[in-house]
């Protein structure tokens, strides 16, 4: 296993070298093959996911980002470098979508993760200003029970201060003691100010590095 340094430099050379759009899943049957291994990225609507994308690939628009939540509608995936696959999971818990765009929204998002068998990690991300949700939390109930790996990160870290940020982490670090399927490292970040990529980074160089 390599250094927690070498793996940040390895991290950072897999997550800002080629990386490309191979195709967006609005059902089961527009996946790809599943010939890599794959990484999920998974929030609640206007969590800052895009933007987190985007600072984790050096780019400003691998993921669009837009202030209207739900705007991903599928799940899109992306090639990192021949080794691993990036998945781009819809929102979930925007109470304005029609009921009917939830339902399907949900329903994607349980099949894949029930059925897939090449998903090697889901990354929970969770607004640090406000921390776990019922919704986050039917989610790791899923992921639980689907025995699908995941970690949770804290986005939009620099907009919260910093007893109330130490609060989240302690909240969330008790809630994900009692998950089975849970990673107890919790990773904070901030696509604005660039905390937490390395070590965001670094992750995946550490699951790429195991296949």
């Amino acid at each position: 296993m390599q250094s927690d340094d070498a793996l940040i430099e390895a991290g950072r050379k897999l997550c800002t070298g080629a990386c490309a759009f191979v195709t967006g899943a609005a059902s089961l049957a527009g996946l790809p093959d599943g010939a890599l291994p794959e990484v999920a990225f998974a929030g609640r609507s206007n969590v800052g996911k895009s933007s987190l994308l985007n600072a984790l690939t050096g780019r400003r628009a691998l993921a669009r980002t837009s202030q209207t939540p739900g705007r991903t509608r599928q799940l899109n995936f992306f090639d990192l470098a021949g080794r691993l696959m990036l998945v781009d999971m819809p929102g979930y818990g925007y109470a304005k979508a029609p009921k009917t765009e939830i339902a399907a929204w949900h329903r994607l998002i349980e099949t894949y993760l029930m059925g897939r068998p090449g998903l090697r990690r889901l990354f929970l991300l969770v607004d640090a200003r406000h921390g776990l949700k019922p919704s986050d939390r039917e989610l790791m109930e899923m992921l639980d029970q689907s025995a699908v790996s995941y970690q949770v990160v804290l986005t939009k870290a620099d907009k919260s201060k910093r007893a109330a940020l130490e609060h989240v982490v302690a909240e969330t670090a008790e809630a994900i003691a009692k998950q089975p399927a849970a990673l107890p490292e919790i990773l904070i970040t901030s696509a604005r100010e660039g905390t937490g990529i390395d070590q965001l980074r670094a992750a995946l160089a550490g699951i790429a590095e195991t296949e």
